[in-house]
């Protein structure tokens, strides 16, 4: 008993690194274009630092404003695209995980596209939750989500566009987020067990069937609930309810 929860403490621990790990991906991929420019415009301050000082031992005032226009210009441009940076890794919910995701799928198989479809509530509200425990889920969803228009995909490549579609919205004293897929559905059966620990239907080596267990007992643990819809061959739709304030 004691080395068997050894190894499930071990899958568990697993599970969450690989969905840090797909994270990682996204944010690597998200942050390089504010990083980017704030290497960019810090390289111009750079030389427009040795114009000035030379434009200071010419005596040139007028081309001294010219220069500390340019140099403040670019500092507020810089201070612009930190904030971008800052906002991506402290911002993220159900869009940045999305793009981060599917941007983490992308770096993997660059041939892979799908239309991913967003429609967020404006007035939800305020709601008290853990983001890095939130944020795990919403990948755990979009993992399954992605991996389902793939599988799909793979079995019928004429005429089918995988999409993904993800939705927020204020339902009385509770949020909602609905994310959604196209793919090929999920039998009764499965439905009835598919927050089961270690319960999975993908092949081995691909999922250890914890993802779906570790979200439930996150969104538990707010207080709110999960569940599936799903029609076998209709794609299906996981359904988060968290309390708002």
């Amino acid at each position: 008993m004691q080395e068997l929860k050894s190894a499930q403490a071990q899958l568990i621990q697993s599970e969450k690194m690989a969905s840090l790990g797909e994270l990682t991906a996204g944010i690597a991929h998200e942050i390089q274009n504010p990083l980017n420019f704030i290497n960019n415009f810090s390289d111009i301050n750079t030389e427009l630092s040795d114009e000035l000082k030379e434009a200071a031992d010419n005596g040139n005032i007028s081309e001294l404003k010219i220069i500390a226009k340019d140099i403040r210009e670019n500092s507020e441009k810089i201070s612009h695209h930190g904030k971008r940076a800052d906002a991506i890794v402290k911002g993220m919910l159900a869009e940045e995980y999305l793009k981060l995701f599917f941007h983490g799928l992308r770096a993997k198989d660059n041939v892979f596209n799908a239309t991913m479809k967003t429609d967020f509530d404006p007035n939800i509200g305020t709601i008290h939750i853990i983001p890095q425990d939130i944020g795990r889920v919403l990948l755990n969803l979009y993992n399954n989500a992605f991996y389902a228009v793939i599988e799909k995909k793979k079995q019928q490549s004429e005429g089918y566009q995988p999409t993904v579609s993800v939705r927020t919205e204020r339902v009385g004293d509770q949020v909602e987020i609905r994310v959604k897929d196209n793919g090929n559905g999920i039998s009764q059966k499965v439905v009835d067990k598919i927050f089961q620990p270690f319960f999975t239907t993908k092949p081995a080596g691909q999922g250890t069937g914890l993802g779906l267990s570790l979200s439930y007992d996150i969104i538990k643990a707010h207080g709110g609930e999960i569940k599936v819809v799903s029609k076998e061959g209709d794609g299906a739709e996981f359904v988060v309810l968290i309390p708002a304030v």
